[in-house]
């Protein structure tokens, strides 16, 4: 790592989630046979030539942090997909296909790219490039949202993806909320049963195995009609604001979101539950779009 490789403007969350699923696709690779996993970052200038920059970015300086492995490598065809959602070579139950577009994302949405290199039988490396912010560390960004903080409130959180369930643990706890996470949708809706009037929120995945997180909605909700329901999902065509409302969902969520959005979501959601509870009804699905930076009911 360059001491000197210079700082970025982003969401830690979004930077950890980039590095954890590079991470976990370089294990996969290499889980059978063994290998080695590198973490690189380094300073890089860029300039226009193809040649020199990979991701067709403009000239400038940027971070590009490397993820390689030694594992299996990918075939040519298997690795013009690489990117594509849904996409995926793991068996099923092992991986939604999600990882990497969700990394892409990531590093568009952060005025950078991603380009991987790979040779079946000799291994993977990914790039990402996030351009270097010249003026120095800036402690809030104008205009950048506050997070907003609980008051003790139960979430069930379910997601198969560990790593993000995980992640989502430590920060909403950091927040003030008490968390319970689940990576198995069937466990999550067996705890709930076991106690429903234990959780104020509950917020799914939508793409998981055995059961979506729209039949884990309805299964909750025919236990108890209340409970708000934020659903997450990476995919827009799969889920409409319509379809989580006909479910009863109080708030569709594209992934991924910044910390700051999905706080505020949070709140919002559970204050309406509990204005709900005293009269005001208000039973419209919402829909937050990141790439909008805005939220349509």
């Amino acid at each position: 790592m360059d001491e000197d490789s210079g700082q970025v403007l982003g969401d830690a969350s979004q930077i950890h989630q980039v590095i954890m699923n590079l991470c976990t696709n370089a294990y996969h690779a290499m889980r059978e046979k063994g290998g080695v996993l590198s973490i690189l970052l380094r300073r890089v200038n860029l300039e226009r030539q193809q040649d020199q920059n990979p991701g067709g970015l403009p000239k400038g300086a940027y971070v590009r942090l490397t993820v390689r492995d030694t594992g299996h490598g990918m075939r040519k065809d298997t690795l013009e997909r690489a990117f594509m959602p849904f996409f995926t070579t793991k068996p099923v139950g092992e991986g939604t296909g999600l990882g990497l577009s969700v990394v892409r994302g990531i590093a568009i949405g952060l005025g950078g790219a991603i380009t991987v290199e790979s040779e079946e039988g000799k291994g993977t490396s990914f790039d990402v490039y996030l351009p270097v912010l010249e003026m120095g560390l800036i402690e809030e960004a104008p205009g950048a949202k506050a997070l907003a903080r609980g008051n003790g409130e139960r979430i069930l959180f379910v997601d198969d993806e560990a790593m993000l369930s995980g992640l989502w643990f430590r920060r909403l706890s950091s927040l003030g909320y008490e968390v319970v996470v689940k990576c198995d949708a069937p466990e999550a809706l067996a705890e709930f049963g076991a106690a429903p009037k234990r959780f104020d929120l509950v917020i799914t995945d939508q793409t998981m195995p055995q059961i979506t997180g729209l039949e884990l909605a309805a299964r909750i909700l025919r236990i108890c009609p209340d409970v708000p329901i934020i659903l997450m999902t990476g995919y827009s065509d799969t889920v409409t604001p319509e379809m989580v409302s006909e479910k009863g969902v109080r708030e569709l969520v594209m992934k991924p979101i910044m910390a700051a959005d999905f706080s505020q979501i949070i709140r919002r959601v559970l204050d309406s539950a509990r204005s709900s509870e005293k009269g005001t009804s208000n039973s419209a699905a919402s829909f937050f779009d990141p790439s909008e930076g805005h939220t349509r009911t």
